[in-house]
């Protein structure tokens, strides 16, 4: 090869290593910039998992320390039962509800007692442990401060009274605790504690004798009986030398098992005093003499407050009509009670309404055909609750019940979400004078759910959908979200609709968007059918999906 083709050559590659090297530090800062949003995706995911962590160690806390004196072994049992920690929020609301003496107000009285008896023990009774987990911190956490205290707390010379042998010994620091009353136990209730340890940490005991700092040295501190009748130490606590008795006098507790028994009662969780403030159903009916569909649904408002509407849909043929001048008339009952895990009813949660149908004589038999339908719309914190409803045709006294599980479910504020997908006959915006609250108001939008899911061709009757989608990312420039929005209906696997919309292309787009569409089914074959909503945040990656089923007719 020439000179000159050598020289061409080596600049060729000159000119590619510099291509190379130049493209190469171009890629550079996308592969760096790549790196650091995983490491903050990495970040934000360890962070989120460490706050996860900490609410549940703060639910156990709240189980194994602040209420482990209080809670009934019921309700300790439904606690470890519960999979989420919502439901445990929700429980650990209805414990101190169940509790509160005046339910009606703000402040929860027995709640704020308890805490400060908490840190009273705490501050009062520690000793090398925590106060509240001591004797004297339990008592006082359980029953409150004690109407009468004696007190030794240098222990010393002991003059025994009468009921405990009498004589003369030296003692243990020891205190001897009087309540003249205790729901569930009785009165002139006496508790001793001894610090045998001299540590500072008293024990609760029903031995009187356990006081005695001489009780294992022969020939000191005898009682009367062991001076003068030669009786040994070892006999006191079988009744021949000192009686069990106590230093206050008080001889109703003298025997062994009375003490037994107070010992076992007086660590029990106190009886709790202010329970449902309605009845409990008892009588279940095992038939509905009444049949009726119903559905509930769920729209954020808040990440503390969800819309619950309980749709309830009759059939005209199950109702008693009655005719009165040339109309016909159907009278129903609606009671509807939400109650909490614990029994209690949920703030709103008792309401009764009266669906009322009627039907002019011409058109009664077609009337017949159709269904009357009604709303309640219900906001509720998230939780599981239990839903009671009960109807009753006023005509014909038949009556239909149903009790079910309403698990209302939270929608986090950092967290792409969405509400129920409701299929609904009807979905109109409303004029701004009708917007607010009522039955079939969400919004600015009324919209009337089909609780059988069920459509009908021969009455062009079209599948109205409504939904909406929370927490899309704002682009920080355009103030806008950038999404994806995908419907997708398939039968028996097989697609047979699809429909794809970008958020930029919505006039409301936003962090939380409200959408609703209208498919035609008349090209739908009778059948059941599935329709899936996918919402991808094209800023965040981050993707949801809903599905339901529906049946044309």
């Amino acid at each position: 090869m020439s000179r000159r083709g050598i020289f061409v050559t080596l600049t060729s590659l000159c000119l590619l290593s510099s291509s190379w090297s130049i493209a190469q530090k171009k890629n550079e800062p996308k592969k760096e910039d790549t790196k650091k949003e995983e490491a903050k995706k990495r970040a934000a995911a360890t962070k989120k998992s460490r706050e996860q962590e900490a609410g549940s160690r703060a639910l156990r806390k709240w189980l194994d320390e602040d209420v482990s004196y209080i809670i009934t072994s019921e309700e300790r049992a439904a606690f470890k039962a519960l999979k989420t920690d919502e439901e445990r929020e929700q429980f650990i609301e209805q414990f101190w509800l169940r509790r509160d003496p005046t339910p009606d107000t703000i402040d929860n009285e027995f709640k704020e007692d308890h805490y400060e008896r908490i840190a009273y023990a705490n501050e009062r009774y520690a000793s090398g442990i925590p106060g509240w987990k001591t004797d004297r911190g339990r008592i006082y956490i359980l029953y409150g401060k004690p109407d009468e205290i004696e007190s030794h707390p240098s222990g010393g010379t002991y003059d025994r009274p009468i009921e405990e042998g009498g004589g003369t010994t030296s003692t243990f620091p020891f205190e001897i605790w009087r309540y003249r009353y205790i729901e569930g136990i009785g009165n002139e209730v006496l508790l001793e504690f001894v610090d045998p340890s001299m540590s500072g940490e008293y024990r609760m005991t029903i031995d009187p004798s356990e006081k005695d700092a001489l009780l294992h040295v022969p020939g000191a501190g005898l009682t009367f009986d062991e001076q003068f009748l030669g009786l040994d130490k070892s006999q006191r606590l079988n009744g021949n030398g000192a009686s069990l008795g106590n230093a206050l006098g008080n001889t109703s507790r003298n025997n062994p098992f009375d003490r037994l028994q107070l010992m076992a009662d007086i660590f029990k969780p106190p009886q709790i005093k202010f329970k449902d403030l309605e009845a409990i159903i008892t009588t279940k009916l095992s038939y509905n003499l009444l049949p009726f569909r119903f559905r509930t649904d769920f729209v954020r408002v808040t990440e503390e407050s969800v819309l619950t509407p309980v749709t309830i849909l009759l059939q005209n043929k199950d109702l008693a009509f009655q005719e009165e001048q040339g109309i016909h008339r159907a009278v129903v009952n609606v009671f509807g009670k939400i109650t909490g895990i614990t029994g209690r009813v949920a703030p709103g949660g008792i309401f009764e309404d009266t669906i009322s149908q009627d039907i002019p004589d011409a058109l009664f038999k077609q009337g017949l055909e159709g269904g009357s339908i009604h709303q309640k719309v219900i906001p509720l914190r998230p939780g599981l609750y239990k839903l009671d409803l009960v109807l009753k045709d006023i005509h014909s006294g038949n009556v239909g019940t149903v009790s079910q599980r309403l698990q209302v479910p939270r929608f986090p504020d950092d967290k792409l979400q969405l509400s129920s997908l409701i299929l609904a006959d009807l979905v109109e915006n409303l004029p701004p004078s009708q917007v607010g609250s009522g039955s079939f108001i969400l919004g600015s939008n009324k919209v009337r759910p089909n609780v059988n899911d069920e459509f009908r061709k021969e009455k062009n009757q079209n599948l109205n959908l409504w939904f909406q989608v929370y927490n899309l990312k704002l682009d920080e420039g355009t103030r806008k979200p950038s999404a994806t929005v995908e419907m997708l209906i398939t039968k028996n696997g097989r697609e047979v609709k699809r429909d794809i919309e970008e958020a930029s292309e919505l006039s409301n787009a936003a962090a939380q968007m409200t959408l609703s569409k209208n498919v035609s089914l008349k090209d739908f074959e009778p059948g059941e059918y599935s329709i899936q909503v996918k919402v991808t945040d094209n800023l965040t990656k981050d993707v949801i999906a809903s599905a339901e089923k529906f049946t044309v007719r």
